[in-house]
């Protein structure tokens, strides 16, 4: 790991820092903590999905809601939306530690990678609506520097479709989700409530989907990063 990175300038090939000799590899074990916390996202979005469905049953059967079914029904989905909080806000504090702590390892592996501090890799979470785009940022940076380096002018890079995938599914949810909120806030009557509710079952529908792209991602980082840190920084990608 102590070769020295080359990149091209208006004045040719100037030398960058030596990587350091030692960078550690990811935790396997923060890494099964956050895939779990996926899962448990996932199974909570399905429940809410079939409490949801019951829910539009009960609906549809009787409109005037009146009845003890639609009470059943609709304290059923109030709890799955409990669910759904506590293991998104746990998911959500295992998964950005791991992605800080991932940001700072891959730092080390190649520090002109990346635009922006390591500081971001929390930062970026949290700041309105640039959190739609900051941490994908971050998230290519990481790819990127988790990729082989270059041998010669032969420059060597992993495909990236497992990030795009995560969050281009991430950003759409989200921002579906905050219609669907905006949107039953607003139900004055029934029918509206049954729209809101339909809308609703796409989006926990999505938001499962997006806990396995998110742990398909986290997993495939990490193991470019332990593949890079631990065997050889001039691996060369499957399928090259």
């Amino acid at each position: 790991m102590g070769a020295f990175v080359m990149l091209e300038s208006s004045g040719g090939l100037r030398p960058l820092s030596a990587l350091p000799s030692s960078v550690p590899p990811a935790s396997r074990g923060l890494l099964t903590a956050v895939v779990a916390a996926f899962a448990a996202v996932a199974v909570c979005d399905l429940f809410a999905v079939y409490t949801g469905v019951r829910l539009r049953g009960v609906l549809d059967e009787d409109m005037t809601a009146s009845n003890s079914n639609f009470t059943s029904a609709y304290s059923l989905y109030e709890r799955a939306g409990r669910f759904q909080v506590f293991t998104t806000v746990l998911c959500g504090v295992l998964f950005i530690t791991w992605f800080f702590l991932m940001r700072r390892r891959t730092g080390l592996m190649a520090p002109d990678q990346f635009r922006m501090g390591s500081g971001w890799a929390i930062g970026a979470w949290f700041v309105p609506v640039a959190n739609l785009w900051l941490p994908y940022r971050v998230a290519l940076d990481m790819w990127g520097a988790c990729s082989p380096l270059p041998t010669g002018e032969e420059s060597r890079h992993v495909p990236i479709w497992p990030v795009n995938l995560w969050w281009g599914l991430f950003a759409g949810t989200a921002l579906l989700g905050r219609y669907a909120a905006w949107r039953l806030d607003r139900d004055d009557s029934l029918a509206e409530f049954q729209g809101s509710v339909s809308l609703y079952l796409a989006v926990d529908l999505l938001y499962a989907v997006t806990a396995g792209a998110a742990a398909l991602f986290a997993v495939r980082l990490t193991a470019l990063q332990r593949l890079k840190a631990t065997e050889n920084p001039y691996w060369t990608p499957s399928g090259r």
